[in-house]
């Protein structure tokens, strides 16, 4: 079937307003740290990279905000501005970089208010009402002040200029940011609005009042037929006082009264469940939570979070409503036929694959480069990018578009890639893409390395990581690398191959802890189980090992693993949902080195709440048949009781096999675990920067 009958609903033009767009693919906005931390005009770092997603297919991209008050409109001291006239002839060059891919321009509107730190605006934050620190629980650090009439007078205006900016600079539409806790929702929501006026909470008027003004001004001065769309939290979860479904199906109707031409609703949350809510795979990591609330869909494990609240906007509304929430090319077509939303709203299956709609459209669903959910990119953006280092696992050109351009090498090599796991086959496909003669050899009989291992134990509900697997074989394949399946590689092959290049991706050596006892028989070396998973790996797939893992496994009841790193955690994860008793524990101060921050917070509250000691700090003693005996940070020798104790720790790298291959090609490079101990998006970002410098 072809992607244009597949997908009939998801590539068909709709409008909104008078704003026709291609197709129903919306690019929404999410910072990117593209921004010149000294310059707060629009720079051509973040031109390549909305261009790049208005180049793939996108109908819309909606680019994150710029700061139209600034500071005290501001989340952190630098960023894209829009204050003053002077920031035009940017933005005019970011729209005709779009307009050339017949791809429309919307940028965020939003206010920081209590997410402005002190710290560089000079005044307390500003919200609706006091917000006391203990109360909002969020990242900022700050009480704030409540916002006066002539304050939010002042800030509407400060709205309507810049939308009278953006007009001039030939953006297309503009979204109205009042979702998460900006300073627009303060005012929507009940649990922070206590204002007594007419900006108060005493009725859905007042609450949505301070938005409704900013919006009939906008069009007043732009015109009745400029597009604006306002994104909002159509529910609040976690507290008691939040938006309701009810209500969010009523702030639609009162927004579409005011003129605008499209909605978009989300979900927003506090407490230790939802109060990543932003990122609704961190809500069902490790298991969603049961019972979920009305408007949300823990079915997909996080994708489609929010789209019961979309459907459920889009049942009292004329004007189109946007759907977001990890979906998918497939999800997206079934819920546009089910009438469900009338867009669909990507953001980190586009910074994957920014080229995944013209895929679709072609019928090229096996060349997608899949988002496995990891939420590498918002760890590693938001900390801001360290320069070198990859933001998307899948992705290595992110934000890095020019720099990463493919080009044909100067001189065709003959290129020995010796490993099949993520690094060696991003290695071997950018090689390729690059017009060298390339080879592959993994010693197992199927591509993949430790990935389809790791996928066992992670499991496949938020990360699908045999997609990636299958999405690598399927490029180096229609490229024309030479696989070479089930032989393993030495100084022999490679003098007989005599390749111009050679690249080392083996993977790394499992690192065993001295500890007195190491060798005893309750050890379960991770050598050992890899070993087995692999063995059973080759008669069938991740998904089916990880189900019948639930009704039978070769390990006790009683489990202690060492290591407090992401492959000791993830690991604790898969045995306690299969019933075993997991106690932690290592000799760091901190645990969750490799996890990202975000899976992180949310798996460390699981543990615990499973009731899984997680010990830091320790030292080992030894290990007898009754179990691991350790003395804790507190100096006190206790003996943890296992039937298995299992080390868990980082690769460590393979130098030796590095130094025996010495001189048998005139380039040699180490990447992933072989080199250095790696993540999977550290693996590719090297596979990736190797196969374009050869």
């Amino acid at each position: 079937m072809s992607g244009k009958a597949q997908f009939e609903m998801l590539l068909s033009p709709f409008n909104i307003g008078k704003m026709r767009l291609k197709n129903r693919i919306i690019k929404t906005a999410a910072e990117m740290n593209t921004h010149d931390p000294h310059d707060a005009r629009m720079n051509q770092r973040t031109i390549d990279y909305v261009e790049a997603v208005a180049r793939g297919g996108a109908g819309m991209v909606i680019l994150w905000d710029a700061y139209l008050d600034y500071p005290l409109g501001a989340r952190m001291p630098d960023g894209l501005r829009i204050d003053a006239d002077e920031y035009i002839a940017g933005f005019s060059q970011l729209a005709d970089a779009v307009h050339k891919h017949d791809c429309s321009l919307s940028v965020q509107m939003m206010h920081a208010g209590p997410w402005c730190p002190a710290s560089f605006s000079g005044r307390p934050p500003i919200a609706a009402s006091v917000m006391r620190v203990e109360v909002y629980e969020k990242h900022w650090g700050d009480e704030t002040v409540e916002a006066a009439v002539a304050d939010i007078e002042e800030i509407q205006e400060k709205f309507v200029r810049a939308a009278e900016r953006y007009k001039k600079a030939g953006v297309d539409h503009l979204e109205i940011h009042c979702a998460t806790q900006h300073l627009g929702n303060t005012f929507m929501s009940r649990h922070w609005n206590k204002r007594k006026d007419r900006y108060g909470p005493q009725s859905l008027e007042n609450r949505s009042r301070f938005m409704v003004e900013i919006i009939e001004e906008i069009k007043r001065r732009l015109g009745k037929d400029f597009p604006i769309g306002v994104h909002y939290n159509a529910a609040e979860y976690g507290i008691d006082d939040g938006i309701t479904p009810a209500e969010g199906q009523e702030f639609g109707r009162i927004f579409e009264a005011a003129g605008a031409d499209n909605l978009h609703p989300k979900a927003d949350g506090l407490g230790p469940i939802y109060k990543l809510m932003n990122w609704p795979d961190t809500v069902c990591y490790p298991e969603p939570p049961d019972p979920l609330p009305e408007g949300l869909d823990g079915s997909r494990s996080g994708a489609g979070f929010w789209v019961p609240l979309a459907a459920s906007v889009k049942k009292a509304v004329s004007i189109p409503v946007i759907a977001t929430g990890g979906i998918h090319a497939e999800l997206a077509e079934k819920i546009l036929r089910q009438g469900k939303a009338d867009f669909i709203g990507m953001t980190r299956r586009l910074l994957a694959d920014p080229a995944l709609p013209n895929k679709i459209a072609a019928g090229r669903l096996k060349d997608i480069a899949p988002c496995t959910r990891c939420l590498s990119c918002l760890d590693r953006i938001h900390s801001h990018p360290i320069p070198g280092r990859s933001c998307c696992r899948v992705n290595a050109s992110l934000t890095r578009e020019r720099e990463y351009e493919i080009k044909p090498a100067v001189r065709k090599k003959k290129v020995m890639v010796v490993g099949g796991g993520p690094a060696g086959m991003e290695a071997a496909r950018v090689a390729a893409l690059r017009g060298h003669e390339v080879a592959l050899y993994e010693k197992e009989p199927q591509l993949g390395g430790s990935v389809p291992v790791a996928a066992t134990i992670k499991g496949l509900e938020i990360e699908d990581l045999p997609a990636l697997v299958r999405y690598l074989n399927t490029q180096i394949t229609k490229l024309g690398v030479k696989i070479h399946l089930g032989q393993e590689v030495n100084k022999a092959i490679v003098e007989q191959v005599k390749p111009d290049v050679l690249i080392l991706a083996t993977g790394g050596l499992y690192s065993v802890p001295e500890i007195p006892g190491i060798d005893s028989g309750n050890v379960v070396r991770a050598a050992d189980l890899n070993r087995r998973l692999k063995a059973c790996l080759r008669f069938t797939g991740p998904r089916l090992l990880t189900w019948a893992a639930k009704f039978w496994m070769p390990i006790g009841k009683n489990v202690v693993i060492i290591g407090g790193a992401i492959q000791a955690l993830q690991l604790a994860a898969f045995l306690v949902k299969r019933g075993r008793k997991v106690t932690v524990v290592d000799t760091a101060e901190k645990m969750g080195d490799g996890l990202v921050e975000f899976y992180k917070m949310r798996l460390f509250w699981w543990l615990e709440q499973k009731g899984v000691p997680l010990l830091s700090g320790v030292k080992y003693e030894e290990i007898t048949d009754k179990g691991l005996t350790i003395t804790t940070r507190e100096g006190v020798k206790t003996l943890l009781a296992a039937d298995a104790v299992i080390p868990a720790l980082p690769m460590a790298p393979d130098t030796e096999f590095f130094k025996n291959l010495k001189g048998t090609a005139p380039e040699i490079y180490q990447i992933g675990d072989c080199g250095n101990s790696a993540l999977i998006i550290d693996a590719i970002g090297d596979g990736s920067r190797i196969g374009r410098a050869i």
